[in-house]
Order: C-alpha cells, then sequence, then structure tokens
C-alpha cells in the first residue's frame, strides 16, 4: 500500500487539490486566491455557493437561464438536491433548486385545455341534437304554398278517412239489426212450424189437460157420442188430443179424423178398429173443457141416458204421443 493510501486511513487514494494549468497533479495551486485543498475534499461538508444579487432584483429571488425568477424561500420547501456541475465534468455538491411552480402550472394548462374541449364538444353536442329534434330539414326548406297545400290533402285525408269509419259503421249496424231480424224471423218460423205440427198431428204435444174416460152400459158407445165429444173439447180450447181403445190401440185425433162404428160396439178411428173402453187425452185448460163437456144435454147427460159413464182425470202434464202421417195436399196452395 502507498504513503497516500496510509495517509487517508480509508485504502482509498488521497485526492489532489485543484490542478493548475500546465503544473503537474498533485502540487498546490501557488495561487493567493486559490481554495484550501481541504475544502475540496469529497469528504468535507461543502457550502453551497450563494448566487450574486444584482441591484435590481429583490432579496431572495433568483433568476434562472430562461430568464424566470424564482422565490428561493418558495422553491427551499420543495426542492430536491441534484448535483450540479463545477464546470470541470464532475459534481461540486451543491444543490439546485427545480422550480415546482413552472411544472405545476404546465399540468394546469394540460387539463384546462382538455377540459375546455370536453366542454365545447358537449355544448356543440347538445345544440346539434336540439335542432335534429325540433326541426323537419325537409318541412323547414318547403315553400309557404307548399305547406299550406300538404295542410289541404291533410285535411281532405283525415275528411274521407271519418266518411269511411260513418260507412263502416252504418254497415255494422245493418248487418246486426239483419242478423237480429233474421233471428227473430227464425225463431217465429221455427214457432209456426211447431204449432202447426202439433195441430197437424205430426208432433207429440206435452202440457196441462184431462183424459175422458168412456164406459159402456147397457148400449155401446157409438161415434157420435165420441165425435160429439171431440167437438166439444175442441170448442173449448183443445189443442192436441189422442183416443186410445182398451186394446191400447192408440190414434191421434186431427181435423180429418173420422170416426165410424165397428162391428160388436167397436169404434173405427181413421180406419183402424178400437174396442171400449175408450179414453181420450187432451192438452189444454182442464176446467174449461170439463165445463163444456158438463152442460145440461151434452155428452155426459146423453152417455149418462144410454147407461154409460163418463169419468174425467185432471193431469199437470198431459201427453200427446200418437202421431198422424203428413197429409199432401193435391189442390189447395196459400195466396200469395
Amino acid at each position: 500500500m502507498s504513503d497516500e493510501q496510509s495517509d487517508t486511513g480509508t485504502g482509498w487514494p488521497q485526492p489532489g487539490g485543484p490542478t493548475r494549468p500546465g503544473g503537474p497533479a498533485g502540487e498546490p495551486d501557488p495561487r493567493p486566491d486559490a481554495p484550501d485543498p481541504d475544502e475540496l475534499s469529497p469528504l468535507a461538508p461543502q457550502e453551497p455557493a450563494r448566487p450574486q444579487e444584482r441591484p435590481d432584483e429583490e432579496p431572495g429571488v433568483e433568476r434562472v437561464d430562461d430568464g424566470a425568477t424564482v422565490d428561493l424561500n418558495a422553491v427551499s420547501r420543495s426542492e430536491e438536491p441534484v448535483a450540479a456541475s463545477d464546470g470541470l465534468g464532475e459534481p461540486a455538491g451543491e444543490s439546485v433548486a427545480v422550480p415546482p411552480v413552472a411544472a405545476g402550472r404546465f399540468r394546469w394548462s394540460t387539463a384546462g385545455v382538455m377540459i375546455v374541449a370536453l366542454l365545447v364538444l358537449l355544448g356543440f353536442t347538445l345544440v346539434v341534437q336540439l335542432k335534429t329534434t325540433s326541426t323537419d330539414p325537409t318541412l323547414g326548406a318547403t315553400r309557404q304554398e307548399d305547406l299550406v297545400r300538404i295542410l289541404s290533402d291533410l285535411d281532405a285525408r283525415e275528411s274521407r278517412l271519418q266518411q269511411d269509419i260513418r260507412a263502416l259503421e252504418d254497415s255494422q249496424r245493418q248487418l246486426r239489426s239483419g242478423e237480429q231480424g233474421r233471428q227473430a224471423a227464425l225463431d217465429e218460423a221455427t214457432r209456426r212450424a211447431n204449432e202447426l205440427g202439433i195441430l197437424a198431428g205430426t208432433l207429440p204435444a206435452v202440457g196441462p189437460g184431462l183424459t175422458v174416460q168412456f164406459d159402456a152400459g147397457v148400449k155401446p158407445i157409438t161415434a157420435t157420442r165420441v165425435l160429439d165429444a171431440v167437438q166439444e173439447l175442441r170448442g173449448a180450447g183443445a189443442e192436441a188430443m189422442q183416443i186410445a181403445g182398451g186394446d191400447r190401440v192408440t190414434v191421434r185425433i186431427i181435423a180429418s179424423t173420422y170416426f165410424l162404428d165397428g162391428d160388436n160396439g167397436s169404434l173405427v178411428v181413421e180406419g183402424r178398429r178400437l174396442t171400449g173402453p175408450y179414453t181420450i187425452t187432451v192438452i189444454g185448460d182442464p176446467a174449461t173443457m170439463r165445463t163444456a163437456l158438463n152442460i145440461p144435454g151434452g155428452v155426459v147427460a146423453s152417455v149418462r141416458g144410454v147407461g154409460g159413464n163418463v169419468t174425467f182425470g185432471e193431469r199437470e202434464v198431459a201427453e200427446v204421443s200418437a202421431l198422424h202421417a203428413p197429409i199432401k195436399l193435391e189442390h189447395a196452395r196459400p195466396v200469395s
């Protein structure tokens, strides 16, 4: 180890003083204003050089290279030490303050520009949307005469549509009334057909009525007595009738039904032979029909006068189930 290394005690070579121009390395500078070599040692603390103040500057204000002034009191609170060069290419250990004011001013300017740009873009978008929604470019470029013509066409079209609506409503009412009329006519036709069917004997019938039974005495029950009873019942409002014999043969009685006397006290009705006793089932008002048969000198009196008997039986529901074959008319026609 060399003597220079042992003098420092660190094992590192002892640095020499500043080299004067033209002198050998390690010789002290003979200039009277040369700095002490101990002060230039990197191990000794160095006092930062204070900048020279100019007469036209305020105390505590430093002028930087670009001509801007920096408040040293504000910079000292936020500065970071940066090694500055002493002009010989080596760091001199001095601290140079970086002015945060300039950096903050640059960031604020960028953010402000971006905010202004966004606000301008938003305002432009709102204005364009408002104009688009509130103004039709086609109508805006149309002349006043064309607008008047368009309005007139719309009014005419509305009038035609209203007329179509009224016509459709009238058709609907007519269809409904026609349907109701057709249904009513159908119901009436059905009712008339049923009535005619009952009167013609082609349909069975039920309803309140009574039964009239004829029992023979000394003399048999003749066809005249049965025909008189049928006539009295029709006059009293009978609507449907049938006659049955003791042998359970039943014949429907209609307007064209005829009665004849048969052999051995029998009775021929519509060409069919019936034996006594005879029972007539009739639909109508029971009280009226019974009174009609019991009039003095009437059916009941004449039957009882020859030893026979007439028995009545009222029915809440009398059933006339015997049917007559439809009659085919050869000469009669409805009046048109």
